[in-house]
């Protein structure tokens, strides 16, 4: 009898051969190394301090405590519908392979190219946003150090920016076994640093910055101009930017062990403990953060969170606590370089993207996509440039993020309800509760993304006027033109998700599935619409 880890191992391979992929990463990511990604991607403290001026001035503490809570469980919604897919299907290109495999054969090429391209943009964007809020972090732990003398300017951030975006490209080439070993080491960073705010924040404050539970709990501050019912729904981009970018499990499923399992619970213990323990950061701000919500915006510092510790610690306990804020911050950097890349690399793979013969090469002493890690790298910089166009312009990269990927999330989860198909679950399942959560989910994503697109103040210019809509619009009209570009369109060649598997292994995908059944109890059956290879090309040849 093999070893039960061996068998898994070939019941990941014969699942991901009946998808039509071959196996060309290493699987060395455990379950807990799965949810590791999600949940340092996710980041909480230093992801709430670097969105905390999308809450503060739409509503202070009743928008941060309340706007959280009812947002976590929308987006609670929406890891669990993603969780179906992700266990029924688990493979790098995710969202776009669903969306092709679910869809009308009317439209599921089409559809598949915009899932593919908001995927590709969204993680990216979530890269820069992540990324410029460490850059941003840095300038405010200098800014503390030098007594607040010192204000960063926009080219003096947009350097440390790119040094950032550079070390993290390096990073994510390193080997598979490396990376994966890292995440255990991100998520326990992250959880003490939760507990540091949640008890250390409150026992630091002085008496006269703590406010009642009244205030903390109910008052309603806001600065924008917005109608307080909109401006409390503009809150939600704080929770929204924060437990985002959880596909990220789904883009390393083909270097997880057991992914059919491990990915969808990677995906919904994420959000659900980002919820929980985010939810009682932001109360515990709101209790220490003072009355003074405009001082907290418009400080030296540059940072709203980083002035509520500066008040509470003092200069040096803000800077040591800080330094672990940075620190964290720069974890979810690395992990969400490797999540994008990953997202990439598949689309690549099929085809779609410019450049996709050099983009889709596997290094092969590391075993990972160098190319996609380094072309990722530099759209991120690019994207940075928006901050000489002003702080909304770079602000608009974290709508950016939430709105290009909640488009991609949406259409599959729709697709899988409005077209004819035969989607069968994996075994993460949500039976009779599938379609009210997803209902629950699109809707919500929906709104999100019309909200998102407004600008932070009703009277607005062209310096602060929302850079959200022409960027993901703008690329989105590209890639259509793209597609339907006379002779060297998309149109005219892309089939959705290429098989690069080769009809002989259909052989050894049930030698596999024989050998690991009779030693090992393991989850192995048909992929989610049957797709062995013998059904492959029903797929690529559905054309209009």
């Amino acid at each position: 009898m093999e070893p039960p880890q061996h068998a898994i191992g070939k019941a990941d391979e014969a699942l991901l051969a009946e998808l039509g992929y071959k196996q060309e990463f290493k699987r060395a990511f455990t379950p807990l190394e799965v949810f590791g990604i999600a949940f340092s991607i996710i980041g909480l403290l230093p992801s709430i301090a670097s969105v905390l001026f999308y809450a503060v001035p739409n509503g202070g503490p009743a928008s941060m405590v309340w706007g959280w809570a009812v947002t976590s469980l929308f987006i609670l919604c929406v890891g669990l519908s993603m969780a179906e897919l992700g266990s029924a299907a688990p493979t790098s290109g995710g969202l776009y392979f669903w969306t092709h495999a679910l869809s009308s054969p009317r439209c599921r090429n089409l559809l598949a190219w915009i899932v593919g391209y908001a995927n590709t943009i969204g993680t990216i964007a979530s890269v820069a946003s992540i990324d410029w809020g460490c850059a941003v972090q840095i300038m405010a732990a200098v800014s503390i150090g030098s007594g607040q003398t010192f204000t960063a300017t926009s080219a003096q951030t947009f350097g440390v920016y790119v040094a950032i975006v550079l070390s993290h490209a390096v990073i994510c080439c390193l080997g598979t076994a490396v990376l994966a070993r890292l995440q255990t080491v991100y998520v326990v960073i992250n959880v003490c640093l939760c507990f540091a705010v949640i008890i250390g924040l409150p026992a630091a404050t002085p008496k006269a910055n703590m406010n009642s539970a009244s205030y903390a709990l109910g008052n309603f501050t806001n600065l924008n101009g917005w109608p307080d019912g909109y401006a409390f729904i503009l809150s939600f981009l704080a929770p929204a930017w924060t437990i985002a970018s959880f596909d990220s499990s789904v883009h390393i499923s083909e270097e997880s062990s057991n992914a059919a399992t491990a990915v969808p619970w990677a995906i919904v213990s994420a959000v659900a403990i980002a919820g929980i323990l985010g939810w009682a950061i932001n109360v515990s701000l709101a209790f220490c953060m003072g009355t003074d919500v405009s001082s907290l915006l418009n400080s030296p510092i540059g940072q709203p969170m980083a002035q509520i510790f500066f008040n509470s610690f003092g200069q040096n306990g803000t800077l040591a606590l800080w330094s672990f804020v940075v620190l964290a911050q720069y974890m979810m950097g690395s992990s969400m370089v490797l999540a994008s890349s990953r997202q990439t690399f598949a689309f690549s793979r099929d085809g779609a993207l410019p450049f996709s013969s050099y983009l889709y090469r596997m290094n092969s002493f590391t075993k990972t996509p160098v190319n996609t890690v380094w072309f990722v790298a530099i759209i991120s910089i690019i994207l940075g440039m928006l901050s000489f166009a002003g702080s909304q312009a770079i602000n608009a990269i974290f709508a950016l993020s939430v709105t290009a990927l909640y488009i991609a999330y949406a259409i599959p989860m729709t697709a899988r309800f409005v077209f004819t198909n035969d989607f069968k679950p994996g075994p993460f399942n949500l039976g009779i509760f599938s379609l009210p959560i997803a209902i629950i989910a699109v809707s919500y994503m929906l709104v999100m993304d019309i909200v998102f697109l407004f600008p932070t103040t009703p009277q607005t210019d062209v310096a602060n006027m929302n850079y959200t809509v022409v960027v993901l619009g703008g690329i989105l009209t590209l890639s259509i033109m793209w597609y339907y570009c006379p002779v060297y369109g998309g149109v005219h060649w892309f089939t959705g998700p290429v098989p690069n598997i080769g009809k002989g292994s259909e052989g050894s995908v049930s030698s596999v599935r024989e050998s690991e059944e009779k030693n090992v109890n393991v989850n192995v059956r048909r992929g989610p619409l049957e797709f062995d290879t013998r059904r492959i090309p029903i797929l690529v040849h559905h054309q209009i």
